[in-house]
């Protein structure tokens, strides 16, 4: 029997309502360049679990200071900022939805301007602050980058430690799966491509060294985070850079039976965002679905999957669930449009989900 976008799908003991996921997107809301939720934080999540969706993930969510885009990005790092995410988990699991986190450094893509305030490169004595990143290539940007120091063996020892110490926290605020970011080109990504990693230790060169750190890390938050409850790994299917060695989607595949062994349950497979170079096709964001399909039908393992990009219809949504290319739609820009999309989406298929009841006589 095929699942359809309103079947539970359970991963471990943890029951997802449904097939919808809130992408994690963005904020750049922190008040006091402190990391710390705000109203708007609570706001954006919490209208998102009451529209519905089965998963609701936070942005990327800084596991360190360093690990930020922007200042004003939502951080994990200290106590007061899981303090202030756990009323946030709390409210999203009394709506019915699985409150999820997704733990992120930023790599050699941090330390800029937010995206309406031109994503500039932010110098120290701006409020900036020198990045890590597998070598000392920065990002290039037209004008100076940030300063950027490549990393040793302490600081990669240390970046694992700052993901573990999260999870723990992000367990302590009420969330029930944690995401590990290792995609669009931050810090996790640039050690998983050739393109940004020429590394001559055992972090740099063939796959097994250079995945290694994004199993180093998908290991301590599976160790920290309990039995019961899922871990998800989001990646770049590919670098699109053809011309280029770079991360390929068969790359992918045997990461995602090795992160399976390690303890992940579901691979998030987005694309791209290495570097400004990539050659998207013409479908743009939604050239990643098929991505996704080829994760599911080529693993060796039962490691789930999920599918974003380009995600507008409930139909689309349905049909990806019902045809076997996903066991999870991640919707990212649609839900910015729609808060409500899940409810709405089940009226349009005809499917029998109650709203809250206080938006019940809408229904």
């Amino acid at each position: 029997m095929t699942a359809d976008l309103f079947d539970p799908l359970t991963l471990r003991e943890t029951e997802l309502p449904n097939r919808v996921m809130v992408s994690p997107m963005c904020q750049y809301s922190c008040e006091d360049r402190d990391g710390v939720a705000t109203e708007w934080h609570r706001v954006h999540l919490g209208s998102r679990a009451v529209g519905g969706a089965g998963v609701v993930m936070t942005e990327a969510t800084a596991v360190s200071p360093e690990g930020r885009i922007t200042p004003e990005d939502l951080g994990i790092w200290n106590d007061e900022q899981g303090e202030a995410l756990a009323p946030i988990a709390e409210f999203i699991a009394e709506q019915g939805s699985v409150p999820a986190i997704q733990l992120a450094h930023a790599g050699r893509k941090a330390s800029k301007t937010r995206p309406w305030e031109g994503s500039d490169p932010l110098q120290p004595e701006e409020g900036g602050w020198e990045v890590l990143a597998p070598n000392e290539d920065p990002w290039p940007y037209e004008n100076d980058s940030p300063p950027q120091r490549a990393m040793n063996q302490a600081d990669i020892e240390g970046v694992v430690e700052d993901y573990r110490a999260a999870a723990e926290r992000a367990l302590e605020a009420g969330f029930e799966v944690a995401e590990v970011h290792a995609a669009h080109g931050y810090l996790l990504h640039e050690f998983l491509s050739p393109v940004t990693n020429d590394r001559t230790d055992e972090y740099g060169g063939d796959f097994e060294n250079r995945t290694r750190l994004v199993r180093q890390v998908s290991e301590a938050v599976r160790e920290v985070w309990p039995d019961e409850k899922p871990v998800f790994v989001r990646i770049s299917g590919t670098d699109w850079l053809p011309e280029r060695e770079s991360w390929t989607i068969e790359q992918s595949v045997d990461l995602a039976d090795e992160l399976y062994d390690l303890g992940a349950d579901l691979l998030d497979v987005s694309s791209g965002m290495l570097h400004p170079d990539q050659q998207l096709p013409e479908e743009g964001s939604a050239s990643q679905l098929p991505l996704a399909a080829q994760v599911r039908e080529e693993r060796d393992t039962d490691i789930a999957v999920g599918a974003v990009g380009g995600i507008t219809e409930p139909e689309q949504a349905d049909e990806l669930v019902r045809e076997g290319d996903a066991d999870l739609t991640i919707i990212g820009r649609e839900h910015l449009r729609d808060p409500y999309f899940s409810l709405h989406a089940a009226r349009e298929l005809g499917e029998d989900v109650e709203p809250p009841v206080q938006y019940d006589r809408a229904f």
